[in-house]
């Protein structure tokens, strides 16, 4: 059962791209547009997907604890953008994320779980500031608990897909790191 669950939030995730690659939050303003506003860019879905991952890769606490550092520090990042606090190199970090994360998987880094958090919590700083700087004139509470939300789904996704995947040996999984550090490469050179 847990495998065909994994499954289908993973073929959900995948489908769902690019139907919201156009949502404004200028436009929607509401939790709504919080929550599709991830999935419109392929760098944060793939970031967070490998968060997922990376924490099944390590198990234990840091199947929990990994992902909640993520969405924790991104809801800091949020706050720092929306209380007009200026961080440098935002986008350059987020790529930075889409490709160390993805080595991170594709390599099975196995680290103590609050090195791991520690990691993940600073690549979420500059995710998290990229949403509030996006956020246009829509409200900040209702925006900010919707991308968390659907960070913690995206994250969730990964943490399904490593932990279906580790009956193949971790192979699954690393091939996916591999994957995500060429989504990044082509992001940065696209």
């Amino acid at each position: 059962m847990f495998k065909r669950l994994s499954l289908s939030i993973a073929a959900l995730a995948t489908t769902a791209m690019p139907a919201f690659a156009n949502i404004n939050p200028a436009d929607h303003g509401s939790v709504l547009s919080g929550l599709l506003h991830p999935f419109a860019g392929a760098d944060h879905v793939l970031a967070m997907v490998a968060v997922g991952l990376w924490a099944a890769q390590l198990g234990g606490k840091a199947r929990f604890g990994v992902p909640a550092a993520f969405v924790i520090m991104m809801g800091a990042g949020f706050l720092l953008a929306v209380g007009g606090v200026h961080l440098p190199y935002v986008e350059p970090a987020i790529l930075a994320s889409v490709i160390g994360l993805g080595l991170l998987v594709a390599l099975a880094v196995k680290i103590p779980a609050i090195a791991s958090a520690v990691i993940v919590a600073a690549f979420a700083l500059f995710h998290g500031h990229a949403h509030g700087g996006e956020l246009g004139s829509a409200t900040a509470m209702q925006f900010g608990v919707g991308f968390m939300l659907s960070t913690a789904l995206l994250h969730a996704t990964g943490v399904a897909i490593g932990m279906s995947a580790t009956r193949f040996g971790g192979v699954v999984t690393r091939i996916l790191g591999a994957l995500t550090v060429l989504g990044g490469a082509a992001i940065a050179f696209g």
